[in-house]
This record gives C-alpha cells, structure tokens and sequence, in this order.
C-alpha cells in the first residue's frame, strides 16, 4: 500500500518515474485504522525525500538512495517531540470536539479564540463543554454547520464518504490534482548557496502558515538547510503545536497593517526564493499581498498555497483544519462504521495535515528543479480535502502488526535544548545517502526572532 500510494504522490510531481525505484521501505507496524494511515505517512515523506534526492541530481550530484522507515514516519505524523521535565500545552481548546446534533454529528473547532467566541456566538451559549453539548443538540448539522461559518467560526458536520463524492464540494476536489502546478518563464537567481550534503543550503523560505499542514512542509525544508522565515501577526499564538513544528525555524511577528511592518514585509518578500502560505485568497487580497501584487514585488518568487476544501466548488476557501476535513469527506463516518462506535471516529493522527505537508515540500523541491534545469517559476496548490480524496481512494489495509512502542532507538541522539526546556526528537524517517536531515535550531516560541534574513 506504502508504495501503490508513493506512485500516486510522485506520479503529480512528474518527475521521473524510474526514480521511485531508489527508495527503500523498511519498519514494521500499522497504526489504527481503517483506513492506509502509515501508507499515506511513507508514502509523503517518500516523495519529499525523494524530490530532494531528484534535486541533488540536478545540483550535479550522483543519484543516492533513498530509505523511508515506515514506522519512523508513522510516529512523525503524531509527535516527533518529548518533553524531558515539562510538559507540552494541550492541543486541543475545552470546547473544541465532536456533539450529537439533532440529526447526526458535528465538529467543532475552536482553538482559536475568535473561533471560539464564533461558535458561541452562533449557539447563544456559555463557554462550557455541557452548556455547548446542550444547545448543539437542538441544531440540525447542516444549520449549525452554517451558522457557525457564517459568524467566521469552523464547524463541520459529518457526511459518509458517499455523501461527500455526492455533494458539489466532493465531485469539485475530486477533479482537481493532487498538486496543482502552474508554470511561467522565469531566470533570476537558480542557484543558491547550497553544498554538499546540504542541497537546501542558502534557500530563503517564507513561511505564512499555521497549524498544522504548512509549518510541517517548512520544517522539512529547514531539515536540508532551508533558511525558513516564519511571520505571525501579533497575538497569534497555538501552543499545543509549536514546539512541534518550529524545529529548524526563526519565528518573527509583523503587524501588516503599520506601514512600517509592511516595508520590512516587502524586503522580505523580494529576496524571498520560496513562500509557503495558507491564507485564504480573499485574506491575501485585503491585506494588499494577492497573487499580482507579490509576482511584481518577486518576479521569480515560487509561491506555494494550501487550503483546506480545495480551490475549486462551492466551499472553496471555506476556513478548515484536518479534523473538519475528516468530518466532511466521510472519514471520521466511515471509520465509526467499521468500528460499531456509537461516534466519530477519525484517523489516530493529523494524517491530512501531515501528508499534506510533505507534499507541499515536494511541491517546493520539484519547483526548485524547475527553475535549476529549465529556468521556469513554478506555482503549486494543494488542499486538505485533495489529500484525503487520495487516501479514501487507497484501498483498506490488511489487517497488520501494530507499531511498537517507541524505544530508545527511535530517538536522536542527545537532547534538543527549546525554549521551554529539554527534549527528545525521533530519528528522521527519511534518510538519503550523503544527506543527512537535521537541523541547526531547536523550537522556539512565535515571535522569538528578528523579521530578516540570514543573509
């Protein structure tokens, strides 16, 4: 299953396919699931770490192989981080989670504060998980779902997978590419400071994502030398996700509604070699940055974008996150049906946004050889929703050995020093003769680091 689903990841990066062949799967184990899990979690990681080998090649390097260790990449799309004498923030606000609606099941989420006042808003309740439980149950799915999306909150009720393939939003993701690619004639600077060893080395990476898809694309890319920017607006916050995902990263603020942020923005976004962003197109619009305005300030700029339902049907730039998207695609139904559960039940990881972020890093690194072998500037789009039309598309798992409990051989050697204390990393689950993934800086809080470039 790892490697039909490896095929499919590659096969839309249209590089060539006898490359495949250089990739080795070790690791035994499953998780949980109905549904391909740790094959979509190789699979990913796979193509990335296959994408910079391809990358290595057009660098003028010696094709190298490729060894992906399921089980490694399995427990990455969980946490890869353990706290040593501290503890991690939860991810996951009180109110957030699964109710029974008057018809069926909804999600709602509510990690952000101006989600969660969104969804209150629309219950006209207190901020308490009874009070919630209470009013969700007098609501119909469908008009809770949309009340709360009407207030700017995210909310999703449940469908089964027929339901979605049915609804307008289904059949729009299923016509769409896994990742899709737009290309123009470009030149600038295709070359980058990279060495040896270290193929991403010198590339300027800017990073406007949050939680979950997006930062975890950008800390792969820090993993080959990618000097990864990470810009938040002031106040945002995600705690629970953090120390997670800004492993190899600086992380600045900028308030793009002062002029003076928007002038160190600008600078930025010129030297910018890559922008990684997973704001809503209207969201970019309104603060000045659509897709004109950043192509005349960085001409040569390779400009990455993920949503969460897709780019094209009648939910489109609908606001979502990973659980949503379970919720509406059938997954989260399907597995409570397999399983005779009396409730949702969704995958055992984030594994739309983990995959997902992988293949966006490929995305960037196919770009990259782009602009080395042919001198063009590629564009890619992926979603959430795309993501999980290729994993309910995969046949079901036979039923397998579980992943083992995780051992002191799973682990990095030595300890990552972060902001908030020590910790253990796993080992990389993707290794590629003659370059090593790692990384020069620990995880540090949001806003930790100066908006600029290191050179």
């Amino acid at each position: 299953m790892s490697h039909q689903l490896l095929h499919a990841a590659w096969s839309a990066l249209d590089l060539p396919p006898s490359a495949v062949d250089a990739l080795a799967m070790v690791g035994e184990g499953e998780l949980p699931s109905c549904f391909a899990v740790t094959g979509l979690a190789a699979a990913s990681v796979g193509a990335a770490a296959l994408a910079v080998r391809q990358l290595m090649v057009a660098q003028g390097g010696a094709p190298a192989p490729v060894v992906v260790d399921r089980r490694l990449a399995s427990m990455w799309f969980s946490w890869s981080l353990h706290p040593a004498g501290w503890e991690r923030p939860p991810l996951w606000d009180a109110v957030a989670g699964d109710y029974p609606t008057a018809d069926g099941w909804i999600r709602l989420h509510t990690n952000a504060p101006h989600h969660r006042t969104a969804a209150l808003a629309a219950l006209g309740c207190a901020g308490e998980r009874e009070a919630v439980a209470r009013a969700v149950s007098g609501w119909a799915g469908l008009a809770l779902e949309e009340a709360v999306v009407a207030q700017g909150g995210c909310a999703a009720m449940m469908r089964s997978m027929a339901e979605w393939q049915a609804h307008p939003q289904g059949q729009s993701v299923g016509r769409e590419p896994l990742i899709a690619f737009a290309g123009r004639p470009g030149g600038g600077r295709a070359e980058w400071s990279w060495s040896a060893g270290r193929p991403l080395a010198g590339l300027r990476v800017l990073d406007l994502t949050r939680v979950l898809a997006g930062p975890v694309a950008t800390r792969f890319l820090a993993g080959y030398g990618a000097d990864v920017l990470r810009i938040d607006p002031p106040g945002w916050d995600e705690p629970g996700a953090v120390p997670e995902v800004t492993l190899g990263k600086r992380c600045a603020r900028l308030d793009l509604g002062l002029a003076a942020h928007r002038a160190v923005f600008d600078r930025l976004l010129a030297k910018a070699d890559v922008l990684v962003h997973g704001y809503r197109p209207a969201a970019l619009e309104r603060l000045g940055y659509g897709e004109q305005a950043r192509g005349k300030l960085n001409p040569h700029l390779i400009d990455v974008a993920l949503d969460a339902y897709g780019w094209s049907g009648p939910l489109a730039g609908r606001r979502g996150f990973d659980s949503l998207v379970q919720m509406s695609s059938g997954i989260a139904h399907h597995g409570m049906r397999e399983q005779g559960a009396g409730k949702p039940v969704p995958l055992p990881v984030q594994a739309l946004d983990h995959a997902t972020g992988y293949l966006i890093a490929a995305a960037v690194v196919r770009a990259l050889i782009a602009r080395l072998d042919q001198g063009r500037i590629l564009q890619a789009r992926l979603s959430l929703a795309r993501t999980a039309r290729l994993l309910t598309d995969a046949p079901a798992p036979a039923t397998g050995k579980p992943l083992a409990t995780a051992g002191e051989d799973d682990f990095a050697p030595g300890l990552e020093h972060t902001e908030w204390g020590p910790a253990r990393r796993y080992r990389p689950p993707a290794a590629i003769e003659g370059a090593p993934m790692c990384w020069s800086l620990p995880a540090s809080s949001l806003g930790s680091a100066d908006a600029s470039w290191l050179s």
